[in-house]
């Protein structure tokens, strides 16, 4: 397995994609603070460590945040999700703290940052998938959140474009728990790698 994941998220075709690791989402004060709570236990450490040797190895790292505009123009008002965001105190205003990254992840200048105002994944609304490929990358390795829409959408929008896909399990997070595990084991496990943290850190260090 690890000569095979080693080939798979090799950087000459492999980027890091982060998926809405930003302060107004998993930070102190979030838009759903539940969410945020549990990405701190596991989900945050490991998205540090898998960025850092991300970037050793000369993987390209590349965070998706998201953003609202405080008249809301551009985004979405037809699901449940977007009504609740809009009622939290926080809000993802463009250019404000709450969409900026964690500071756990340690921008760096070789990163890419891309932004949204509508959707539920990143790979709607942003340039993400003309950047990868100019990249040369057909290899995405996701972590971020949340596995209950946005890495589920993630997973598949990405997949229907041809990429492989690798979920790191330890790097996700979703509420409640036990609702993210099963969804990673019955239907993420069906459409991406799923490994760890470890293991994605092994890959890159060989």
């Amino acid at each position: 397995m690890a000569a095979d994941l080693a080939e798979l998220v090799d950087p000459a075709h492999t980027a890091l994609v982060t998926q809405e690791c930003q302060k107004g989402v998993i930070g102190e004060q979030a838009v759903f603070p539940a969410l945020a709570e549990i990405a701190r236990r596991e989900m945050i450490p490991n998205a540090a460590r898998l960025a850092k040797a991300a970037r050793a190895a000369g993987t390209p790292v590349v965070h998706c945040v998201a953003m609202r505009r405080p008249d809301g123009l551009g985004s979405n008002t037809n699901a449940r999700v977007f009504g609740a965001a809009r009622k939290s105190p926080v809000k993802l205003t463009p250019g404000s703290e709450a969409v900026e990254l964690i500071p756990e992840l340690g921008l760096e200048e070789t990163d890419v940052v891309l932004s949204r105002l509508h959707g539920v994944g990143p790979m709607q609304g942003t340039d993400l998938d003309p950047v990868l490929r100019n990249l040369g990358v057909t290899t995405i390795v996701g972590i971020g959140v949340s596995v209950n829409v946005g890495m589920t959408n993630f997973t598949m929008d990405a997949v229907n474009l041809g990429y492989r896909f690798v979920l790191a399990r330890d790097a996700v997070a979703g509420v409640p728990e036990e609702y993210a595990t099963a969804v990673i084991d019955n239907t993420l496990s069906l459409l991406a790698t799923v490994v760890t943290t470890d293991d994605l850190v092994g890959a890159w260090g060989r």
